[in-house]
């Protein structure tokens, strides 16, 4: 049964390329897979969305760039005409981070990370409780503060951007700290240039985002590892205020390679995907992992990040290959109508979006959105993982694959890069090469294939290209560390 639902969801495609038409793009596909409705917002209000929270009672939480915290009923409903918003406070600054929390909400902004309530019932917050945050902050407009949800131990992890994105001219910045319950504050990693957004894994460690620029290359998602160095060094100069981080690490060669100055580094740790730039997006944010169990289609514990400049949603695949984590980014939702910074996956498999252009600008088009994201049910042909081996890569799909198709080599490509690790701002890609494809040894059931590369490059991202009838054809692998 499942070959024939294969074969009649393939057959259209065919028929169009028999006839001469033009195939739809993987952008106008999306309504088939993914359905995306814009949210109304409080007329008359600048909502630029910096952050979100799941309430309970299917009642959601906002907290805009100007300090403001709403909440939103009806976002849930099939008819959105009918959604309501109450303001719960104003007066937060610029919060890039909020969550729910027996009865408080919480939130990180540029100052502290707090909590907030509304105790007597009248909609609004009558109780500011602030719990920690020893950073510094001053006026300059890049000194955002990006904080997580709670991890295991019930600490927030907070990302603290550089001073104008490039310095430190406030304790802390660059930096990755951990705000305790208690609110005790610990430096946890080093490295940081200018963050989006912060999360975990399903295995619960943490990664944030990390803008192009000064020492990255790329933008990339990079594992917060504790006692780590994720890459930029002029927030090293706190490590004499970090005892529990070591020494401090050896400045990287200007004009080197990652994966070259990790042997001289050992605190360095890579980029566990970098993104390459302006091809999958160019300012990624939002980390979110999908626990919905297949409410939100066929990935379950992938991980989706947020882009603000292309207005869209990235699909990670993560492994970890001799310690080390690595792997495959994906282009996937597309055509939101601002570009992205907080997003909340829920329980029932809705995805909540917050957008906001000031200062950046996006594709998007407005300046301010709130969306959300449903699956339709119809599971999108892709390639579901993509995981390395000593000599190539093993592909499964969402969905089974024609074996004949997927065993012809002559359906895939590969090239690869890499970015100059400099102090200069970003870097073209360099030290190009290309593996050849040698075999592909197709599963029986159609599920997975695996390729057989010649020319594996550490530390170079590996972009594949196929010809295959999937939704989206292309990934870009970022390979740290090859298995032994």
């Amino acid at each position: 049964m499942k070959y024939l639902l294969l074969f009649l969801i393939i057959l259209p495609l065919h028929a169009q390329i028999r006839r001469g038409d033009k195939l739809p793009t993987a952008d106008e596909r999306m309504s088939e897979f993914y359905q995306r409705d814009a949210i109304p917002l409080p007329e008359g209000e600048v909502m630029e969305i910096g952050s979100i929270a799941l309430l309970p009672d299917q009642k959601i939480a906002v907290g805009t760039r100007r300090g403001d915290v709403w909440i939103c009923t009806g976002a849930y409903g099939e008819d959105l005409s009918q959604v309501t918003w109450q303001l719960f406070h104003r007066g937060l600054h610029e919060p890039l981070g909020m969550f729910y929390k027996d009865g408080w909400i919480h939130y990180t902004d540029r100052n502290e990370h707090g909590r907030m309530k509304d105790s007597d019932g009248d909609g609004r917050a009558d109780i500011i409780d602030v719990i920690g945050g020893d950073w510094g902050i001053n006026s300059d407009y890049h000194e955002y503060a990006f904080g997580s949800t709670p991890d295991k131990d019930g600490n927030v992890w907070t990302t603290l951007c550089l001073t104008g994105s490039f310095h430190a001219n406030s304790p802390w910045r660059g930096w990755v700290v951990r705000i305790t319950p208690d609110g005790k504050m610990i430096p946890t990693a080093s490295g940081v240039r200018s963050p989006g957004g912060i999360g975990f894994n399903a295995e619960g460690d943490t990664f944030y985002t990390d803008n192009q620029g000064k020492w990255n290359g790329t933008s990339c998602l990079k594992h917060a590892k504790i006692g780590s160095f994720t890459g930029c060094p002029v927030g090293n100069i706190f490590y004499k205020d970090a005892p529990n981080m070591g020494p401090r690490p050896t400045d990287p060669k200007d004009g080197s390679r990652i994966h070259i100055e990790r042997k001289r580094i050992p605190q360095l740790v890579p980029p566990a995907v970098q993104f390459p730039h302006g091809i999958v997006g160019q300012s990624p944010t939002a980390i979110i992992t999908d626990q919905t169990q297949g409410k939100f289609g066929p990935f379950a514990g992938q991980v989706f990040v947020g882009e603000q400049t292309h207005s869209a949603v990235q699909r990670v695949f993560l492994e970890k290959v001799n310690g080390v984590y690595q792997g495959a980014v994906f282009k996937f939702l597309n055509g939101f109508q601002c570009g992205i910074v907080p997003m909340r996956l829920a329980e029932d498999g809705t995805l909540f979006t917050g957008g906001t252009n000031r200062g950046w600008a996006s594709t998007g088009g407005k300046t301010f959105s709130f969306e959300r994201v449903r699956f339709t049910g119809k599971t999108p042909p892709e390639i579901k993982t993509m995981s390395v081996n000593n000599d190539g890569f093993t592909l499964t799909f969402t969905q089974p694959m024609d074996a004949k198709t997927v065993a012809d080599v002559s359906n895939y490509s590969m090239k690869t890069w890499t970015y100059i690790y400099q102090e200069k701002y970003g870097s073209p890609q360099v030290d190009h090469t290309t593996p050849k494809v040698t075999a592909a040894k197709a599963s029986p059931d159609g599920l997975s294939v695996r390729l057989t590369v010649e020319g594996l490059q550490l530390g170079h991202i590996h972009h594949l290209e196929t010809k295959l009838p999937l939704w989206h054809q292309d990934a870009f692998y970022t390979l740290n560390e090859i298995p032994k």
